[in-house]
């Protein structure tokens, strides 16, 4: 599985240390021992995995370029000399290079030429380098190495926030003696008020982000750790794993591929884990929910099942970079990349597409999720600082159908009218109108952290506001992301005007 992560970044690498791999050593006709591999020895394995795990798209023919490029060299006449092959794993110890090569390797050793795989490598399909569809990095095991673990602060000299000053009802971070003062679009009450609600909770760490989702206006970006007081930098760090908050992402596939939110599927158990087993429709299936209900409850066998029967690797790959995973996202301070590794193998793929993955996402991406909905498919790109009015904004990019977006917001509504959200959203006296949304709850074993999702806009049919609520949770804990995001809805609500609807005058009614 490691080697699966890392070559999910390779074809990213620098063709020079590719071609770097391939150089000669001092002693290159030495037959390397197997205890020692060398890097052509590390790239035949590479290219032995990447087969099985890159999917259709360019890995086979990758691998066929390298062969054909081998049986080429041999058959030229100075093909045992050729001192850049380096004997596969498993292939006989022939004691000098030249002496491999004359030999016919075995079916599934043949030697793989760096310089070969380099060139193979840039050659590959267009489409398999699209945008998000490679992770940029390798991508850490949820359950062997959280990234929460290696959580760093943000700097202040990149952190606008913490740097600016209050004048009037701006937050304002001074420039120097050639730069212009910055204006926030941060609303400083809205982002003491939930700052307020983490500390007098005492999270041990919570982000809580509001956006306008029509501009990508960042109307609060709020922070609190009980844990590590001095920590910044919270809503924008992707250590987070997604949970179920990725069914959202999953609930748009699937859509395109055709299901409908009334599609029902029935089920039993994988309340919290799943097994092989549950992939099957079985007379155990005792209960039945449309895929709608299924993402209001956050029924972990539906969306897998749905994801086994409807989906492929490749389609959730592209709609998890449509909606901007293993991509960079502009914005005025550093943003991590919300990295999504989409295994090919039939469980493991179900499995992520239920919320199980080794996904992550950072509370900011999470509000930009919710605003596609609200902006009926369209992202946008996150605002911090105020442009100047002669500045243009970049146009939304369509990342779903309009017809698809209303879906998907019938679908995230079940989860504040019937589902995980039902109870927060329904106490007396803070009850947010025509909300919609999704949770998302997973833990780590040692040392234990709980996180707790809510991501959603209101109202429903006229979005003014976009949120995500994030509270990483000790075993023992005082409110949880659900309740957080309901707030942030609620008091962003109440700081945003509606907007004035212009009607006729009564005294001209009639008349043309």
């Amino acid at each position: 599985m490691t080697m699966r992560r890392l070559l999910a970044a390779l074809p990213l690498f620098p063709l020079t240390l590719l071609l770097g791999a391939s150089a000669p050593g001092p002693d290159v006709n030495t037959a390397p021992s197997p205890a020692a591999p060398s890097d052509a020895q590390a790239l035949a394995q590479s290219v032995t995995a990447l087969g099985t795990d890159a999917g259709p798209v360019g890995a086979r023919a990758l691998v066929e370029k390298v062969e054909a490029e081998q049986r080429a060299q041999a058959a030229a006449p100075d093909a045992g000399a050729a001192a850049s092959v380096a004997q596969a794993p498993g292939a006989p110890d022939s004691g000098t290079a030249g002496e491999a090569a004359a030999e016919t390797p075995p079916e599934d050793s043949r030697p793989v030429d760096a310089r070969a795989l380099a060139e193979a490598l840039a050659a590959k399909d267009a489409a398999a380098l699209e945008p998000g569809m490679v992770p940029p990095m390798p991508v850490p095991s949820r359950e062997k190495a959280p990234p929460f673990g290696k959580l760093q602060g943000l700097p202040r000299a990149q952190d606008l926030v913490a740097r600016a000053k209050l004048e009037g009802n701006k937050l304002v971070v001074k420039g120097g003696k050639s730069a212009p003062d910055q204006v926030l679009t941060i609303d400083p009450g809205l982002q003491a008020s939930l700052t307020k609600i983490m500390q007098n909770y005492q999270v041990p760490y919570g982000a809580a982000v509001v956006l306008e989702p029509s501009t990508g206006r960042v109307l609060a970006m709020a922070e609190h750790s009980e844990a590590k007081p001095e920590l910044r930098g919270l809503p924008i760090r992707a250590v987070y794993p997604a949970a179920s908050i990725f069914k959202i992402v999953t609930g748009s596939a699937l859509l395109e591929a055709g299901v409908s939110p009334d599609t029902e599927s029935c089920f039993h158990g994988g309340k919290r884990r799943l097994n092989e087993r549950q992939l099957e429709d079985t007379e155990r299936d005792g209960a039945c929910y449309s895929l709608a209900l299924a993402m209001g409850k956050s029924a972990n066998v539906i969306f897998a099942k749905l994801t086994s029967k409807h989906l492929t690797a490749d389609s959730l790959k592209r709609m998890a970079a449509r909606l901007r995973f293993n991509r960079e996202i502009p914005f005025a301070q550093p943003l991590d990349v919300s990295l999504a590794y989409i295994p090919e193998d039939g469980f493991a793929l179900a499995n992520t597409g239920a919320g199980f993955g080794d996904v992550y996402l950072s509370p900011l991406h999470g509000a930009l999720l919710a605003s596609v909905a609200a902006n009926e498919g369209r992202w946008v790109d996150p605002v911090l600082v105020e442009p100047e009015p002669f500045m243009p904004l970049p146009e939304p990019e369509p990342v779903l159908t309009p017809a698809a977006a209303h879906e998907l917001t019938r679908m995230l509504e079940e989860t504040v009218t019937h589902g995980t959200a039902r109870g927060v959203f329904r106490e007396r006296g803070f009850q947010v109108k025509d909300a919609v949304g999704k949770t998302g709850t997973l833990a780590d074993r040692e040392p234990f952290r709980d996180y707790s999702w809510f991501v959603g806009f209101a109202p429903k049919d006229n979005p003014r506001v976009a949120v995500a609520a994030l509270i990483v949770n000790d075993p023992k804990w005082r409110i949880r992301g659900s309740y957080l995001g309901r707030e942030a809805l609620r008091l962003a609500l109440e700081r945003i005007p509606a907007p004035v609807e212009l009607t006729a005058p009564a005294g001209a009614a009639g008349k043309h």
